[in-house]
């Protein structure tokens, strides 16, 4: 194994010019180089692991054919970006991958030139590379290309089918490359996955194909007619050995594969040689997510991203891993929760685009598979998909990230609250997530659910409360319903209680006090909690209300903070602009309260960068510190 101090090639590659320096047979070399790096540089650092291993040839091939940056590369999704980023001058820097301050975990734009494009989710590559080719075509630019990588579940969703299906209006040389390795952070799922196995698996037409090829590449093709013969008798015999049209070249995008996505060497000619055809076109390359790495190949859901520090030969866990605590993950409650209530309630289903895991839902697939569902990375079907459920007459509870509701944002009001449907939202990684960055952190989901109506909006301030939520939201006639809860564990050891429903739209005094009201939502008010117990030992009492709802807002509770406070503060972990502390806002001044001063803690109007999550919680002043420094201003 090549040790990280010795690495005699990749050490001279300061940009990917430095890498086209190298012959062809080299980069074998830099490939084994490149993985030992990564592996190194996670293991202490714990980040996304089995993308970037998977694509690491992959990733050298197309920086040694392409002339990055100014031929562009997508990577999508992101987290399979890490050798690009190691082989475009960041190397040095790559030990602060994912910390505060340090290089983002994905490609981001304002950190490097060769990042083509800030990805976060998913499945914008193709979009985004067709308008960077359109555009550069409207400048008379003749010898540019633009690569769209997707993979790792990304084709599951219904932009990279809506990028697929414009990308022959204009003529253009983009390439998409399918990063083919059946999975996302658990395994792909749907038609198109099914759809490439078939594929990459069919022994005849593989064999037929290397034939064909073999045959044709002795001939010298006399211009467009003898290329376009070649391509139709190349294209029948896929239609026959298949039995079924191309998909790509059903949508009239030249397809080419599959490959092997290991073999550097032959990469590096394939791309070269695809650069010389004119127009859209697929290569089908397959990869082994963890590639490398024996226990992240053979447990690719558990390797995605470890989040502990392990020994790089063996993969045994250097620290505490996974971290034990008397404490609950949230999503975990979320698991448990929802498989009881549906023992009870034979009408709910769980729903989850692509993140079994990550939301736990995969605890119900495990006792129930009949009625929990992966849908894919599709947000916007998994909100439609859950609303025919309820039309339907089943209770689905839809489970998505904060950030990746942004996506079907749309498909909420007019396909579930529009039609008065009980679905209900399970929002999981509300708040600030921590070193996934800005683009996933959920800020924005009490700004945007309060504003559409026949929408109840709740957070819990812990994991009793969450379970009572979920039990509340499923009684009859509750129609939409969110709720929202963070990453990571909670606050309560023993939560398994029996379930109380909740009165919609209502909340509750915490703690009595005369000096100021402070007003929080979700599980930021227990950091409130102990700051406001901390003055009471000193006999300075503040009222601590949990308004559990921002929508309806708990008007009689709020009546009695504003008849008998003149200083309120509003605490919350989402964006400050149009939340929580702004339906107080508006609710003082629709009922004329004018002489009270109220003060809002929330995330600022900015993109917040990555790094633990108590170091923005501090930077965004709604840490504990921050609470105790606007509570002694204000009093």
């Amino acid at each position: 194994m090549v040790m990280k101090e010795d690495m005699p090639l990749l050490d001279k590659i300061n940009s990917p010019a430095d890498l086209r320096l190298l012959k062809k047979e080299d980069l074998e070399t830099v490939c084994r180089e490149l993985r030992e790096f990564i592996i190194d540089s996670v293991s202490k650092n714990p980040a996304h692991f089995g993308a970037s291993l998977g694509v690491v040839e992959l990733t050298v091939a197309l920086h040694y054919a392409f002339n990055t940056p100014d031929d562009k590369i997508v990577f999508d999704v992101g987290h399979q970006a890490y050798g690009h980023k190691i082989l475009t001058g960041r190397r040095n820097k790559f030990s602060t991958n994912r910390k505060y301050k340090g290089i983002s975990g994905f490609p981001n734009i304002f950190e490097s030139e060769f990042d083509a494009f800030s990805v976060g989710h998913s499945s914008t590559s193709i979009s985004a590379a067709l308008g960077m080719a359109i555009a550069s075509k409207s400048k008379g630019e003749t010898d540019r290309h633009f690569v769209a990588v997707i993979g790792d579940g990304s084709l599951t969703a219904g932009l990279a089918f809506e990028g697929l299906n414009n990308l022959t209006v204009n003529r253009n040389n983009v390439l998409v490359v399918v990063n083919d390795n059946n999975m996302a952070i658990d395994p792909n799922v749907g038609g198109m996955s099914d759809y490439l196995v078939d594929i990459a698996t069919s022994h005849t037409y593989n064999r037929m194909r290397n034939e064909l090829f073999t045959a044709l590449g002795k001939l010298k093709p006399a211009g467009t007619r003898s290329r376009n013969m070649i391509v139709k008798i190349k294209n029948g015999v896929k239609t026959l050995l298949t039995k079924q049209t191309n998909i790509f070249e059903g949508l009239n995008i030249r397809y080419f594969g599959p490959v092997d996505g290991h073999d550097v060497e032959r990469l590096a000619g394939i791309l070269t040689d695809l650069k010389n055809i004119q127009g859209p076109k697929v290569l089908h390359v397959l990869t082994k997510k963890g590639k490398g790495f024996k226990p992240a190949e053979e447990n690719q859901t558990a390797w995605h991203a470890p989040g502990g520090r392990f020994d790089k030969v063996t993969g045994e866990w250097v620290d505490d891993y996974p971290v034990k605590s008397e404490f609950s993950r949230f999503q975990d409650v979320f698991g448990h929760t929802i498989v009881e209530l549906a023992r009870i309630n034979k009408k709910i289903v769980g729903i989850t685009p692509a993140m079994p895991t990550g939301c736990s839902l995969n605890i119900m697939m495990k006792e129930m598979p009949d009625r929990a569902f992966d849908v894919g990375i599709a947000e916007q079907h998994a909100v439609t998909f859950s609303a025919g459920l309820a039309m339907g007459g089943m209770l689905p509870f839809c489970n998505i990230y904060s950030s990746f509701m942004q996506r079907a944002f749309d498909q909420v009001i007019h396909d579930a609250a529009l039609q008065k449907l009980n679905a209900v939202f399970c929002l999981d990684r509300g708040g600030l997530v921590g070193p996934d960055g800005a683009t996933h952190h959920g800020v924005y989901d009490l700004a945007y659910m309060r504003i559409i109506p026949n929408m109840t909006v709740s957070a819990p301030m812990d994991e009793i409360e969450l379970r009572n939520l979920m039990y509340t939201a499923q009684l009859p006639n509750k129609g939409a319903f969110s709720i929202r809860y963070p990453r990571g564990t909670g606050s309560i050891a023993n939560w398994q209680k029996p379930f109380e429903e909740i009165p919609i739209g209502k909340g509750r005094k915490l703690h009595n006090g005369n000096r100021l009201a402070l007003l929080s939502i979700g599980p930021i008010g227990v950091s409130a909690a102990r700051i406001i117990k901390q003055f009471a030992e000193t006999g300075i009492d503040i009222a601590h209300y949990d308004m559990r709802f921002v929508k309806p807002l708990d008007e009689t509770l709020l009546h009695e903070v504003f008849t008998t406070h003149t200083k309120v503060i509003t605490l919350e972990d989402g964006c400050i602009q149009g939340g929580m502390g702004s339906a107080v806002l508006e609710f003082m001044t629709d009922n004329s309260y004018c002489n009270v001063t109220v003060k809002r803690l929330g995330i600022p109007d900015r993109f917040v960068e990555h790094g633990t999550q108590a170091e923005l919680y501090r930077e965004c002043n709604i840490d504990e510190t921050g609470i105790r420094n606007a509570i002694e201003e204000m009093i």
